[in-house]
């Protein structure tokens, strides 16, 4: 799946996970603040499997040190698609969320202990997001300071949000497993063990693109990355995160948008 799919696909996620009106489970309620910060932090999060590939946002978000850091991550896991791309990282990015969710700071101009482990993850995050997205078409500096403007909101002034870091940040990552999951590519889940399936499952066309000679888990129905059926797909995917972000907007100037378009949808009926 591409990067900014993988972003989209992230933020809906976050949005389908919290919102509890009509278009969410409500499993995880947030603020409408939540909801628009957590949507960026988990789109961010969305990006960060790809850490692996020379070419991915994470390589270009600083000059020189970007690629040094993707290729020396590369290296250690394998390569692209290796074990970035499995149940233990997932389970990795559980614990790097957790353990930066401790590291808190007490600045002596500010009244309160700041969380500081979270604000850093958040910043970057949020900078990956707005750069995979489109939201900034400049240099990599203005995505930066929407990062770090919107990571010292959350850390200031409304602390409470924090809250749902360490949820928002897996499910990030576990976002971008299953969008590369649904790709013929597939993935090696069980990494470091990779079992290849046996000679007979091989002949079979529908069992070797489910489980590939090389090991690799998948059920491909989006096709190949970059697909027009990946395509088609964020089409409705970007329209609900739209609506999500709007409604959260809405709802903290006092409007219930799913009460309006029911109300207008009973008048035109």
């Amino acid at each position: 799946m591409m990067g900014g799919h993988h972003a989209m696909s992230g933020a809906a996620a976050w949005i389908a996970v919290t919102a509890t009106a009509g278009h969410g489970l409500g499993l995880f309620p947030v603020t409408p603040v939540g909801t628009i910060a957590g949507a960026l932090l988990c789109a961010g999060a969305a990006l960060l499997a790809d850490a692996d590939h020379g070419s991915a946002t994470i390589a270009q978000s600083v000059p020189v040190l970007g690629k040094l850091v993707t290729s020396g991550i590369s290296r250690a896991s394998g390569g692209h698609r290796h074990g970035l791309h499995s149940l233990l990282a997932l389970l990795c990015a559980w614990l790097l969320a957790t353990g930066f969710g401790h590291i808190v700071w007490q600045p002596e101009w500010w009244h309160e202990p700041v969380s500081f482990g979270p604000a850093v993850l958040t910043a970057a995050a949020v900078a990956f997001a707005v750069k995979a997205l489109g939201f900034s078409d400049g240099p990599w500096p203005v995505a930066w300071l929407i990062g770090l403007g919107v990571a010292a909101f959350i850390a200031l002034y409304a602390p409470e949000q924090q809250a749902w870091f360490v949820v928002c940040f897996t499910l990030g990552y576990g976002i971008h497993l299953v969008g590369d999951f649904l790709t013929t590519g597939g993935l090696p889940l069980l990494w470091p063990w990779v079992p290849k399936p046996p000679r007979w499952w091989r002949k079979v066309p529908l069992f070797s693109s489910l489980w590939s000679r090389g090991g690799y888990l998948a059920l491909p129905v989006l096709g190949n990355a970059g697909s027009r059926r990946e395509w088609f797909l964020l089409v409705p995917v970007t329209v609900y995160v739209v609506y999500g972000i709007l409604f959260a907007v809405l709802a903290m100037a006092g409007v219930d948008l799913g009460a309006f378009i029911d109300t207008e949808f009973a008048d035109f009926l």
